[in-house]
């Protein structure tokens, strides 16, 4: 059998990164490498309903052993990397016996991981830590997820004395991008409910995300040669800056909030006099407050048409995501059979909250729900990732528990 850290360092080699700046799905041809892999290897594990489609999502099926018709629960990551931190030429370095010090990583000898930035660091003394060598990042957002279901997936198969119902694979692309599910067919998944394996540190169930919604500003002024501006000039430039000024500062912004409160944010201004746009990102736990959000950006809008009434204000709202734990109710055996696997692996976990969204808030609205669970990822999308032998572990025997832990429900 391969250990999960065998597969993990050979998955991070596979250059995998998106880009969202191409439409097509997937974004790069380099995703489908890993994902043919993958697909391989779940048929030289013996796998059933082995299916790798044309956009690059892998499915297969660890079947039932059990008598009576148990139900099928997914397992899902995704095989894409950030766009944020290049994903080439991979070079995992293996710090064995962790000594409890800063990690200077050898590519670059100024990327440092500190304890005191990292300070799950700390449990981990004489531990075996995966980094970069500090030129790339790691890739461990998703592929130690993939790892570990890919490790669960060969356990089971070898062990026919641990009981399982049918355990649904799936590997999508393009997640980093936010279009991780826009090619999954929910219904050939089959499942009560799912699980995505995206998840920092180890023994967090992830129960809630944010809810969020994108808004489009758009000012359209009126542009004319400066030296006859006067009376005639509408600059959409000064009208966006002042809409942005008008954000509350001291409260309602990421550099302001935490834990359960939500934020509007500012992330993109593009334009000229004639035109200009800004992009902000509405977020919130209770989704009705979304409303109210987007009740101030008109309120701030109606005021400046009021000033510039040559001006064109537009704000287009466009819904993005839902808070993971709406739709978790409609199946709360998926948060209380990963409670009992971690407990079954000696893990007390913790039932978290992500001020973000994951493919779960989707998958979730879609019908399926789907909590997220801890792999291992730490400073995700950077140079100075990592992760441990040690969380991979343990996010395998989360899961080889949690199959069980499902084999004796009934459908």
């Amino acid at each position: 059998m391969s250990s999960v850290l065998d597969r993990f360092l050979r998955y991070v080699r596979i250059d995998t990164q998106s880009n969202e700046n191409n439409n097509s799905y997937p974004s790069t041809e380099k995703q489908l490498d890993l994902s043919r892999l993958l697909a391989d290897e779940c048929r030289a594990l013996g796998l059933v309903d082995v299916s790798l489609s044309e956009f690059g999502v892998v499915m297969a099926t660890v079947p039932a052993n059990v008598a009576h018709q148990a139900p099928a629960i997914a397992w899902v990551a995704h095989v894409d990397t950030s766009p944020e931190t290049s994903g080439t030429n991979v070079n995992p370095i293996l710090h064995e016996n962790y000594d409890g010090r800063d990690i200077v990583l050898p590519g670059d000898p100024n990327k440092v991981i500190r304890v005191a930035s990292n300070p799950a660091l700390k449990g981990l003394i004489g531990a075996t830590i995966v980094t970069t060598d500090g030129t790339t990042l790691l890739g461990a957002d998703d592929k130690a997820g993939v790892a570990a279901i890919m490790a669960a997936a060969e356990y089971l198969m070898a062990h026919p004395e641990i009981p399982r119902g049918p355990v649904r694979l799936c590997f999508t692309c393009d997640e980093e991008i936010g279009r991780g599910t826009h090619k999954l067919d929910i219904a050939a998944l089959n499942s009560v409910c799912a699980y995505t394996l995206d998840g920092d540190g180890h023994g967090m169930i992830d129960c809630e995300t944010f809810s969020a919604d994108g808004a489009t500003v758009t000012v359209e002024g009126i542009n004319t040669h400066p030296s006859e501006g006067k009376g005639k000039m509408v600059n959409s430039i000064r009208i966006l800056s002042q809409f942005l000024a008008r954000l509350p500062a001291d409260h309602l912004s990421p550099e302001t909030t935490a834990n359960r409160e939500g934020f509007l944010h500012p992330y993109s201004i593009e334009g000229g006099v004639a035109l200009s746009t800004a992009r902000i990102i509405l977020r919130d736990f209770d989704t009705p407050k979304l409303a109210e959000y987007a009740t101030l950006l008109e309120s701030i809008a109606a005021d400046l048409r009021a000033q510039h009434p040559l001006a064109k204000i537009t704000i287009d709202i466009r819904k993005q995501y839902r808070n993971l734990g709406d739709g978790l109710k409609l199946e709360p055996r998926a948060v209380s059979k990963a409670v009992e696997a971690m407990r079954a692996t000696g893990i007390e976990p913790k039932l978290t909250i992500v001020r973000g969204g994951t493919d779960g808030s989707l998958l979730t609205e879609m019908g399926l729900p789907t909590p997220n669970l801890s792999t291992g990822e730490h400073n995700p999308h950077s140079p100075l990732e990592w992760t441990s032998r040690e969380e991979l572990q343990r996010a395998t025997d989360v899961l080889v528990q949690l199959a069980a832990a499902w084999s004796v429900e009934r459908a």
